[in-house]
C-alpha cells in the first residue's frame, strides 16, 4: 500500500529486520570505539556562546546604525531598526537568564541543610 509518497510496506520489511537483529545474539564482541568521544557541553562554554552571540547582534546593530548616519546608501532604515530589535530582544532574554540564575542560586542558599 502507497500512501503518501511512502510505501508501507518496505517500512513493515525495515521493521522486521531491525526485530530479527535485535532478537539475534551477538556473534563477535562489539568493536573498541576509535574513535574520541564527543565532548559533553560545558555550561560555562554554553553562556559564553550566549553572551558572544548577544555581543555580536549589538556590535551588528551598531555598525548598521553607524552606517546609515554616514549616509551609505546600502543600508535601509529598516534594516537598521531591526537589527536594533533584535540586539534588544537578545539582551533581554539575557537579562531574564541571569535573573532566574540569581533567584536559583539564591533559593539554593536559603535552603536548609
Amino acid at each position: 500500500m502507497r500512501t503518501g509518497g511512502i510505501d508501507s510496506s518496505q517500512i513493515q520489511a525495515m521493521i522486521a529486520q531491525l526485530h530479527a537483529a535485535a532478537t539475534r545474539p551477538a556473534a563477535t564482541p562489539p568493536a573498541v570505539q576509535t574513535e574520541k568521544v564527543a565532548e559533553k557541553p560545558d555550561f560555562t562554554n554554553a553562556l559564553k556562546g550566549a553572551l558572544d552571540a548577544v555581543q555580536a547582534s549589538q556590535d551588528k546593530a551598531e555598525g548598521l546604525t553607524k552606517r546609515f548616519q554616514m549616509g551609505d546608501d546600502s543600508v535601509n532604515l529598516s534594516d537598521v531598526m531591526i537589527s536594533m530589535q533584535k540586539a534588544s530582544i537578545n539582551f533581554q532574554a539575557t537579562v531574564q537568564v541571569r535573573n532566574k540564575l540569581v533567584q536559583a542560586y539564591h533559593d539554593i542558599m536559603n535552603m536548609q541543610v
